[in-house]
């Protein structure tokens, strides 16, 4: 848009913030009319005086230097005024002016979005919890959202992704800036086949301050909020306590009382600030009769299905050896039987392993034999090194860990 450099400005502007931003757009309708303002035209603001000063700074080279990273990235700029900007979010006391997304474009409107957290350093059972239920969510037609953090994070955004569907992760740093370093697979992941999502722009480090502001759009974006494992002060009650303030629905899975991770959980079930779940299927009832085409249209995975999927963990195997004219083939390769295939892999799936099985190949090789598009071909990839079946070799070729029966 022609005005986008001015939704930047305001948005860059020092101290002002999401409040202050729709303070000023109050006073003048479009940032545009902000940018040519004048000191005097400031002086009735409700700001500080620091922040009406930084209005005062007309310098539009950081608005033209976001743009160029915007550009060079691939990253969508969504601003307050556009169309499809959330209604769920305009509905927040401090909506985001801007938004930057990587990746796909969701209408969230339309989305039976629910929104995952808990802590990073969890037990093992919570993680397995936290895979079991994103998976189980995704499959059941919800729109998946989460961090992208290590632990409780992570292994939901992992289990959605293991049922083949969409993913969003919201971050509290630009969308370029990996953090932390253990989820550095994910961020390509959720690129290809969801959506990374931030307030800030490119190239911002993620901060401390920033989590807090970045967990009131996630639960923001979403119908309800599901804790895993939390303790009773922290990240995860701070996105349960914007869910609360937000009208949205908010869930917590039981934990045995003798474990440290039970605090946060049980007391918010005990409290009567969220509805106890055992399953995916306790969250999706309460929202199929708002969001019938989602919910139900969706074929939920069957139990063997998301048990062999949960138990799908990346190759420890040595990486095959290449050649120049290829990836070496592995000896001793699993055999998927044709019975298995089509409830374990989905077509372009099936395609890129029947290829990649006889040698590693680049993407665009893989695009050229299968002639399946190349944004298919990627997601598929990005799938099946999930799930195990595929791995990367070096000069970003993939190799086929297993083999079709014909």
């Amino acid at each position: 848009m022609a005005d986008q450099k001015y939704w930047l400005w305001l948005t860059t502007r020092k101290g002002l913030g999401p409040v202050g931003a729709l303070a000023v757009l109050d006073r003048f309708t479009t940032p545009e009319r902000a940018y040519y303002g004048e000191k005097e035209d400031y002086e009735s603001l409700p700001l500080p005086p620091f922040a009406k000063n930084s209005l005062l700074d007309k310098s539009l080279d950081e608005p033209n230097r976001i743009m160029g990273e915007c550009d060079r990235l691939s990253v969508e700029i969504m601003t307050f005024q556009d169309a499809g900007y959330p209604y769920r979010l305009r509905q927040l006391a401090d909506p985001p002016v801007v938004l930057y997304s990587k990746g796909k474009t969701f209408r969230f409107d339309e989305e039976a979005a629910i929104g995952v957290v808990g802590m990073r350093r969890c037990t093992a059972k919570s993680r397995e919890r936290a895979e079991r239920f994103g998976m189980e969510l995704a499959s059941g037609g919800a729109l998946v959202v989460s961090g992208i953090a290590e632990g409780i994070d992570s292994c939901a955004v992992t289990g959605a992704l293991k049922a083949g569907k969409p993913v969003v992760s919201m971050l509290a740093g630009g969308v370029d800036r990996i953090f932390p370093r253990e989820s550095r697979w994910l961020y390509e992941d959720v690129a290809a086949a969801g959506a990374l999502i931030s307030e800030y722009p490119p190239g911002t480090p993620h901060r401390g301050e920033h989590f807090s502001p970045r967990n009131r759009i996630l639960s923001g974006l979403c119908l309800g909020v599901l804790a895993v494992e939390c303790e009773p002060a922290g990240g995860t009650m701070l996105t349960v306590n914007h869910a609360l303030v937000q009208g949205r629905e908010v869930y917590a899975v039981p934990i045995g009382l003798d474990e440290r991770a039970a605090r946060g959980t049980n007391a918010l079930i005990r409290e009567n600030k969220a509805k106890l779940v055992e399953n995916a299927g306790d969250i999706l009832a309460d929202f199929v009769d708002l969001y019938p085409a989602k919910l139900t249209a969706a074929a939920p995975l069957s139990p063997g299905v998301v048990q062999a999927r949960l138990s799908e963990d990346k190759p420890k195997a040595e990486p095959a050896k290449e050649k120049e004219s290829g990836g070496a083939p592995r000896p001793g390769r699993e055999v998927v039987p044709r019975s298995r295939q089509k409830s374990r892999f989905t077509d372009d799936e099936l395609a890129v392993l029947a290829v990649a099985a006889k040698g590693a190949l680049s993407a665009d090789e893989i695009v050229e034999k299968t002639q399946i598009p190349a944004k298919r071909v990627l997601s598929a990839l990005t799938m099946l090194q999930v799930q195990g079946a595929v791995e990367e070799q070096p000069g970003r070729r993939f190799y086929a860990l297993v083999e079709l029966e014909a």
